[in-house]
């Protein structure tokens, strides 16, 4: 049996997380859970798990739910959070809270001696090096659940890394991937939360309507790999199908295909080394007999240019990039910038950063504040 903690319990990866779990029965025991601040969900979870912790990163709502749950115990804010990581009966940490607040519990979780199951982007983006190097020192697992980095694990195993010509991520180009430059004028925060493929919280879905999304995986890949940035490619995949590649020297490639669903990385990620009987249907070739590829926009989607040329000067730069990225995002969610103004003014605001090292974590939380107060106050002239 396989005991795991899960932060970010009440998210998509997270809902999916405990679907596996519970598909697996005795395989897996869920001791400690945590969210920011979804008690309603947490509650029933907590219910149908029987977690030894449960940890609310608001302080307010962990109160509530303390209430509602007098015979649990409930930790909050950082502290809880930090709690749930270094958990001593988990064997895993899944690691599924979104934003820079999943940061300082996933290095616990490294530091604590616990594999990882990764879905939060902002550890390797702005911590890569730092996350890495912890890694190789406590001897942990860093799993991918990402459907792109699960994708090229699997396709890697048992490869030599000499063998790697070019790692290829694929995306599905977002909602706006046929649009022009005209319509992108006009995108509506409706029309941008309405992604063709996945089902997922506010701020991914905008990240890969910009194609944000797609720059921090070529981050993420850069370092959970160990491949040079000019060996990451990404391709436009509409149906999604392929989640993606790697190709070999001899110019063989291997993908990993399946229907658009979390659930498989999620369970890999979950049972490694081995494979477990599965949740989904078998693959319908006859409906999925199309697959369509292209090449990125660049131009248009600029946040990707951006991401590539954030990991290129390396640094704080990445880190930077990011949380001013999730500033501008919650700005445009509340209809203060427009949708092209994200990457217009996330390149304004990289072009000013002055890049240090990064080489604590006490670095990248100053770093991420200076991002998010000057995010938060950018406009386009004035920045």
């Amino acid at each position: 049996m396989k005991r795991i903690a899960i932060l970010g319990s009440t998210g998509s990866i997270g809902q999916n997380a405990l679907k596996v779990a519970r598909h697996l029965g005795s395989d897996i025991q869920v001791v400690a859970i945590a969210a920011r601040e979804n008690i309603d969900l947490l509650e029933e979870q907590a219910r149908d798990f029987a977690p030894r912790l449960i940890a609310v990163y608001n302080a307010d709502k962990a109160l509530e739910l303390q209430r509602r749950l007098p015979g649990q115990t409930i930790l909050s804010g950082m502290e809880g959070l930090l709690a749930v990581a270094s958990h001593p009966e988990a064997d895993m940490v899944i690691s599924a809270m979104a934003g820079t607040v999943g940061l300082q519990p996933t290095i616990e979780a490294i530091r604590a001696g616990k594999d990882v199951g990764l879905a939060n982007k902002e550890a390797l983006v702005s911590g890569g090096a730092l996350i890495m190097q912890l890694v190789a020192e406590k001897g942990v697992k860093l799993l991918p659940i990402d459907s792109e980095h699960s994708a090229i694990f699997q396709c890697l195993k048992n490869e030599p890394a000499r063998s790697v010509r070019r790692i290829i991520l694929t995306s599905s180009g977002g909602p706006f991937r046929t649009w022009t430059d005209q319509q992108l004028e006009n995108v509506t925060i409706e029309q941008a939360l309405n992604h063709p493929t996945w089902k997922m919280g506010p701020k991914v879905t905008i990240d890969s309507s910009t194609l944000m999304n797609k720059g921090l995986e070529v981050i993420e890949a850069y370092w959970l790999f160990g491949v040079d940035l000019d060996q990451i490619d990404v391709v436009v995949h509409p149906q999604s199908i392929i989640h993606s590649l790697v190709e070999f020297s001899d110019y063989s490639m291997l993908a990993q295909m399946g229907e658009p669903s979390m659930i498989v990385p999620i369970q890999y990620a979950m049972t490694y080394p081995d494979r477990q009987p599965g949740l989904l249907k078998p693959f319908d070739f006859v409906k999925n007999s199309k697959l369509e590829f292209s090449v990125p926009n660049k131009h248009t989607f600029r946040c990707l240019a951006l991401a590539y040329e954030a990991l290129r000067q390396g640094g704080s730069l990445p880190c930077y990039m990011n949380a001013a990225n999730e500033v501008l995002v919650e700005r445009f969610l509340k209809g203060e910038i427009s949708w092209k103004e994200i990457g217009i003014q996330l390149e304004v605001l990289m072009n000013r950063h002055a890049v240090v090292a990064i080489d604590s974590l006490d670095i990248i939380l100053a770093v991420d504040a200076l991002a998010r107060e000057e995010a938060a106050r950018c406009e386009v002239t004035s920045c």
